[in-house]
């Protein structure tokens, strides 16, 4: 496996015969850090797109402390800034030569000749334990960067994309991944390796599931088209791809109760007026996740479910009223193993389904025909949603038809091995192919932003050069089916990576649109990325604020966030108006044509400054000696979510203070010794960073409602900024004489910032320690 031969590379090195004496390490390390020369972050001074200027994006220094002000984009950016060299630094670790008061020749000539042979000796160890020009670290040159990014050009990621095109269309899962790894190889990736799992798929059974009028007879396909095979020949789509993964299966006769998007609120509502025991839900897609609203139905009583996204809530430019699609409700990984990989022997539980409900998507037009009520704009332009009277009758019967089987779902994972770190990981994450044509422009647009990443950093490579850490490239399999190929493999190397991973890059589905830019962090990420995203922001980019939020996103960095507790950064493109409707409208998977891609980035400009973006940042997270993570906008980031007038908040408040002092504390006094040269101690730099890497797992908790988080650093949307599970349990229990949810969910939020500030405060105790043993 790939972290047994990282270790096996460290333990040959040529460092390894220091490895047991302490002091010759030390000092070894400290002659590495002192012929090290110092440089500034660099930017994106050199990137330059077609239809863009050039951005100065150097590295600004950081303004006075401002504490009254909870601005995570403002604040002190706590981070390694690493130092020009004082003029007597290298004296510092020199020895004087001795003086003397008579100059004697013959001392002179003796002096020489002994100072001669230790110059010798000194230059062979040094030549012998220190790395050449040609191998040194990402932070000797200040312009490594841009020499790496700047070989990333448009026109090779529209080549390689239209190729991956062309290949999904003739070749299965297995063919595909095989093909990345024989492309990352010749690129010169080292050790690319094919992952495989048998999981559990819930796949199209033979016929097309139905909907049908009892009142009138008709049969309707998902897309609305009459259920006759002359209609389904005529069609542009195939209604097999119309259906929800691991549903329940079989038929259902009911009335059809609108439950508009399937809130607390809006079931509130709606039993105090209908008997909904085992009807059928209309429910729109959007607000909150879809698990967490199948799970309120479920509970509340119904028997199925017809999904829609109503148009309404789309932009103007987009028309999918007829479009099928698909969704999963699968939480993560293969139904069968649930938290634990699919490996040979593993016990096999039968889920064939994941809810009670039988779930149908829906097309818009569908839902108009089944409410008996067109799709329209006033003159206005205003749209009506869809919405079925309230006094009127709908009964229906759904009937929906999938088969479950075991299939192999292959990841393609690459390792360029660390030089000075090896056993840290930055992980840089896409899919590719999930079959039956979901989303063949995003995987194809996805995995041709990695391999064009791979291929300029190997063209450095080859010169020599490597970075201070592993990055790990990975291709995931099965993410339509609810990430199952990332489940898997964390699942399969859960304790090595709990260990060993710094952050994740995730390049999921990274062009949605082509108006704004819309990156997507991990608190202490965030200062990171403010800095990469004013790289964007010209007189011809709508960029009006360089905000970086912290919402789930769709995708394989689910098990990272969740499960793992790893910094997380995504730079995607979107439609603002998208940006401005309900959340969740992603978990629909369409099947799309390739070209789709094309027309919102012809000049696929927009993939070259993701790709750019996206590598900066893994460079700097890979090379930088201490990780530019910022542990006071975690403390902002609680006392933010905090705001608002949920009950019995006050404690939490006073706790939220608490973590913010200690986290003030801690970057004012441990990135001071990290800042100045004369104690950059490599043993302190790697506490630091040990610290640094675990910070956001303090915040994992066990449990939550379906589809939410585990991470409670991540909101819902962009529009709501407190704690997502306080926010839920606060409503839950308006329609509950206990509150007992909402007093769990204030005890795990405690006890995540008691952890944090627990975490801080022994951190900041061990390095008292470290200093009072060198006193």
């Amino acid at each position: 496996m790939a972290y047994q031969k990282v270790n096996a590379d460290q333990r040959a090195s040529g460092h390894s015969q220091y490895l047991d004496n302490d002091d010759l390490q030390a000092t070894a390390l400290d002659l590495e850090w002192d012929m090290e020369k110092e440089l500034e972050e660099p930017g994106f001074d050199q990137f330059q797109l077609e239809t863009a200027e050039n951005q100065n994006l150097g590295h600004s220094e950081t303004a006075d402390l401002n504490l009254d002000s909870i601005q995570p984009a403002t604040s002190p950016k706590g981070r390694f800034q690493r130092l020009q060299e004082e003029s007597d630094y290298v004296a510092h670790y020199g020895r004087s030569a001795p003086k003397s008061n008579r100059c004697h020749i013959l001392k002179i000539l003796c002096t020489a000749t002994i100072l001669f042979i230790f110059g010798i000796l000194i230059g062979y160890y040094a030549h012998t334990n220190c790395p050449s020009d040609a191998t040194t670290s990402g932070t000797v040159d200040p312009q490594l960067y841009q020499e790496i990014l700047k070989t990333i050009q448009a026109e090779d990621i529209k080549k390689s994309f239209r190729n991956l095109v062309e290949l999904y269309k003739n070749e299965d899962d297995m063919e595909i991944s095989k093909r990345i790894k024989t492309h990352w190889t010749s690129l010169g990736l080292e050790d690319v390796q094919l992952a495989n799992y048998s999981v559990l798929l819930n796949l199209p059974g033979p016929s097309p599931s139905t909907v049908t009028v009892s009142s009138s007879g008709q049969c309707f396909h998902p897309d609305g088209q009459p259920c006759s095979e002359e209609a389904r020949k005529d069609s542009s789509q195939d209604p097999l791809y119309s259906y929800a993964a691991y549903s329940a299966k079989g038929t259902l006769e009911a009335e059809v109760i609108d439950v508009s998007y399937g809130t607390a609120d809006d079931l509130k509502m709606i039993k105090k007026v209908k008997n909904i025991t085992n009807q059928i839900a209309l429910l729109k897609l959007g607000k909150l996740p879809l698990l967490y609203k199948i799970s309120l139905l479920e509970k509340a009583g119904f028997g199925g479910v017809l999904l829609y996204i109503d148009p309404c809530d789309l932009p103007k430019t987009a028309n999918i009223n007829y479009d099928n699609f698909m969704v999963t409700l699968n939480p993560g990984g293969d139904p069968s193993t649930p938290g634990y990989p699919s490996v040979d022997g593993s016990f096999r539980q039968n889920q064939s389904n994941l809810t009670s409900l039988l779930v149908q998507p829906i097309s818009a037009s569908l839902v108009a025909k089944l409410i008996s009520s067109p799709i329209t704009r006033s003159k206005s332009n205003i749209c009506s949603p869809l919405e079925l009277p309230n006094n009127e009758i709908r009964i229906v019967s759904m009937q929906i038809q999938t088969v479950t089987k075991f299939k192999t779902v292959t990841n393609v994972i690459g390792y360029l091995k660390g030089m000075a770190s090896p056993d840290r990981y930055i992980i840089v994450g896409s899919h590719h192919y999930s079959g039956y044509s979901y989303n063949g422009q995003e995987w194809a647009s996805s995995t041709a932003i990695i391999t064009a990443f791979i291929r300029a950093l190997m063209l450095r490579v080859k010169k020599g050069w490597r970075p201070d850490r592993t990055i790990v490239f990975c291709s995931w399999g099965g993410t339509t089916w609810g990430n199952i190929g990332s489940y898997e493999w964390g699942e399969d190397f859960k304790k090595v990576l709990q260990k060993n991973v710094v952050a994740y890059i995730s390049l999921h589905s990274p062009i949605r649109g082509n108006s704004s830019l819309h990156p997507v962090a991990s608190p202490s990420l965030q200062q990171l990325v403010v800095e990469k995203n004013k790289f964007n922001c010209t007189r011809r980019a709508q960029c009006p604020e360089t905000n970086v939020s912290s919402v789930q996103i769709q995708g394989d960095a689910d098990y990272f966030i969740n499960h793992l507790g790893v910094p997380t950064v995504q730079f995607a493109y979107e439609d603002i108006k998208a940006l401005e409707g309900p959340s969740f409208l992603s978990e629909a998977v369409f099947p799309k044509h390739a070209t789709k891609i094309e027309e919102m980035d012809p000049f696929f400009n927009l993939h070259e400054t993701i790709s750019k973006l996206s590598g900066e940042v893994i460079l700097q997270i890979a090379n930088e000696p201490v990780l530019p993570f910022n542990a006071l906008d975690i403390a902002l980031e609680v006392q933010n979510s905090l705001k608002g007038d949920h009950p019995n908040a006050q404690h939490l408040l006073a706790m939220a203070s608490g973590l913010r002092e200690i986290a003030e504390l801690f970057q004012s006094d441990e990135m001071r010794p990290a800042n100045d040269p004369k104690e950059r101690a490599p043993v302190r730099v790697r506490m630091l960073n040990d610290i640094l890497q675990d910070m956001e797992k303090s915040f994992l908790v066990q449990q939550v409602p379906p589809g939410f988080y585990r991470n409670i650093l991540y909101h819902t949307d962009e529009k709501t900024g407190q704690f997502s599970i306080l926010m839920e349990a606060w409503e839950h229990c308006k329609s509950l004489t206990s509150n007992e949810t909402l007093q769990e969910a204030l005890s795990d939020v405690l006890n995540s910032i008691n952890s944090a500030q627990v975490y801080f405060k022994a951190g900041l105790d061990v390095f008292e320690s470290v200093l009072v043993g060198k006193n």
